[in-house]
């Protein structure tokens, strides 16, 4: 009689958690660092507006 051989499936979710991780290190990495530049500037810019103002 011939020796049937199965291969069990590998599971996929240590490749998704691995895809969300790397897309979180990416998100904080580019887009958190432009947030946090953006609103210093912003606040930089109204601070120098108001303090132009004399009564």
């Amino acid at each position: 009689m011939a020796e049937i051989k199965i291969e069990k499936k590998k599971p996929i979710w240590p490749w998704i958690v691995a895809v969300l991780l790397i897309a979180a290190l990416v998100y904080f990495v580019f887009f958190r660092n432009n947030d946090v530049t953006t609103n210093s500037v912003i606040e930089t810019e109204n601070a120098a507006s108001t303090d132009t103002i004399a009564p």
